[in-house]
């Protein structure tokens, strides 16, 4: 199940982070590898997430 989005609004701050939108600020393999688990476990089965890097 996809997350109906627009990237344009995520990245004019239309969107704000939740428990399926994270935005990283660099490449940090560590939180990133982290943050990819956390959606590939999906306990509350939503359909993972979107990880946007470069976005502060």
């Amino acid at each position: 199940m996809a997350i109906p989005i627009n990237i344009e609004d995520i990245l004019n701050k239309r969107k704000i982070e939740s428990n399926r939108i994270e935005f990283k600020k660099g490449w940090n393999p560590d939180k990133i590898y982290r943050t990819i688990c956390a959606f590939a476990n999906d306990f509350d089965n939503i359909g993972g997430g979107y990880i946007v890097v470069g976005v502060e």
